[in-house]
């Protein structure tokens, strides 16, 4: 329902990101209490000042980052570890990392009790990326930054994408940014809501 009620006719159209969709059980990545409405059109709070992003939002993210099977990703934000799942089942390898370590453990209690592999989660300042595991095929950053940045632009594989909410810090634009030739080719995309990305080069404090 979620799927041909919202993201289809809204024009998300990779049917491997639609696959995904639908399989990937929403309903397990939400707080208990909000669960009959883990399918609804809207983003859904989930403990510590963070969120689970509208489903609409989360596909169009997924459907940027143009993937293949074969990338190693890099997701900066577990957050409920939802979209971290729906990477997994579309990538080859899914790191993850939140500054919130709570959030970080219940993301990963979940994917052991999904029985997904292919997912390594972290602890730490996501702004600083995951410089040890680098580089990247692709990264998606689930939190609004103010400017890309630069410690995640330098671990993205040459000819690799980055998709971001980039902008104030009650309004945003999605951003699809190619790397070429260590320069990076930005397209605008929707405009969007995120909660704000911490960290050394990201938005200062809570």
């Amino acid at each position: 329902m979620m799927v041909d009620a919202q993201l289809i006719p809204r024009g998300i159209s990779d049917s491997r990101v639609l696959e995904a969709m639908r399989n990937v059980p929403r309903h397990l990545f939400v707080p208990e209490s909000m669960k009959d409405s883990a399918y609804a059109d809207m983003a859904m709070a989930i403990g510590e000042n963070q969120t689970i992003s509208q489903p609409y939002m989360v596909a169009i993210m997924t459907e940027l980052l143009g993937l293949a099977g074969d990338e190693k990703v890099l997701e900066i934000g577990t957050g409920s570890g939802y979209q971290a799942a729906l990477l997994a089942a579309l990538a080859k390898e899914v790191h993850t990392i939140e500054r919130i370590a709570a959030l970080s453990e219940r993301a990963a209690d979940k994917f052991r009790e999904l029985g997904i592999e292919n997912i390594s989660t972290h602890i730490g300042d996501g702004t600083l990326g995951l410089a040890e595991y680098a580089p990247f095929d692709r990264i998606i950053i689930t939190a609004a930054t103010p400017e890309i940045p630069a410690p995640l632009l330098g671990q993205l594989k040459d000819g690799g994408f980055i998709v971001v909410p980039v902008g104030e810090r009650f309004s945003q634009t999605l951003i699809k940014g190619t790397k070429t030739d260590k320069m990076l080719l930005k397209e605008y995309h929707t405009a969007c809501v995120f909660v704000p990305l911490i960290g050394e080069f990201g938005w200062k404090g809570q």
